[in-house]
């Protein structure tokens, strides 16, 4: 599985504390934004994820945890959003 991180915050910015609790006790819940009652558990083993995607506009929380990351077999990758560039691009 693939776990597309912060499609709904940018979780590397502003979460990365409950982030990083989340991967040490294995698992994360996520409710269902159209029907409050549907709440999912997922599996944060090494075993069930195969990638996580980090999406962020500033992922300089999450650099201090990439270390405790890789040492837990996670393989992962920052998507970053570039505002404000020059018209060149």
């Amino acid at each position: 599985m693939i776990i597309s991180a912060s499609r709904r915050t940018d979780i590397p910015r502003f979460f990365t504390g409950w982030f990083m609790q989340r991967v040490r006790e294995g698992f994360f819940c996520s409710r269902n934004p159209f029907n409050p009652a549907d709440v999912r558990r997922t599996s944060l083993a090494p075993a069930d994820v195969e990638a996580i995607v980090f999406w962020s506009k500033d992922p300089a929380p999450m650099l201090d945890y990439l270390e405790e990351l890789d040492s837990r077999g996670y393989i992962y990758y920052f998507q970053f959003t570039l505002n404000h560039y020059p018209r060149v691009f």
